[in-house]
């Protein structure tokens, strides 16, 4: 079972959101390898206090990084260099999902992107979509990255509010599959993932 990578087209799109709902709809294990910024609300703690299943097993980072910039950045002021070899797929027995840090090309290092670290995972890809001017741009963009590195692409997911305009064109000039919408929730709380969890059909996943 390849584990599910959650990336976004670009920064608070939702992916954290996205995230609990399906940590919470899948009852999988979470796993984000590279964190960065304000460690006391970390991403990881913000999924794990969004969760109501018991199952789900919460894996400590890889890199636990200080300062609030792109990770390449980060790990630079903090001394230290991220080394994808340091970064291993923690062991499970179940469905593990991994929550990347901004876009594809978000740098880790000098030489290598987020997109790089999901091809030394092995893993397949959730793009999470959220709409803005340009989005449409940066959503087929990412979608043709990933189709020229092999990667992998389970689906779309949209966060936020609709747009029937843009969902068309992405969805039938990319091919991608429609995986779910995630509805925009002024307050997140532990019942209102749930609902959300609800609303994603994975029976359409194939």
């Amino acid at each position: 079972m390849k584990p599910l990578f959650i990336t976004g087209i670009g920064t608070d799109v939702g992916k954290t959101v996205v995230s609990a709902t399906l940590v919470e709809k899948l009852k999988c294990d979470y796993w984000k390898p590279v964190q960065t910024g304000d460690l006391n609300h970390s991403d990881t703690m913000k999924v794990k206090a969004l969760i109501s299943n018991k199952v789900s097993v919460f894996h400590q980072e890889s890199y636990r990084l200080t300062q609030p910039f792109s990770p390449h950045k980060s790990a630079a002021l903090d001394g230290i260099e991220i080394d994808l070899n340091k970064i291993q797929v923690p062991e499970t027995d179940t469905q593990l999902l991994i929550e990347g840090a901004g876009g594809l090309m978000v740098p880790l290092n000098d030489k290598q992107f987020i997109i790089d670290l999901i091809v030394h995972l092995q893993a397949e890809v959730i793009l999470v979509v959220k709409h803005y001017l340009g989005s449409i741009n940066h959503t087929l963009l990412s979608l043709d990255i990933l189709k020229h590195r092999n990667i992998e692409v389970k689906g779309i997911i949209f966060n936020g509010d609709p747009d029937e305009y843009s969902e068309s064109v992405i969805l039938n000039y990319s091919g991608a599959k429609l995986l779910g919408r995630v509805p925009l929730v002024t307050n997140l709380d532990k019942q209102s993932i749930k609902v959300l969890a609800e609303q994603i059909n994975t029976g359409a996943w194939g």
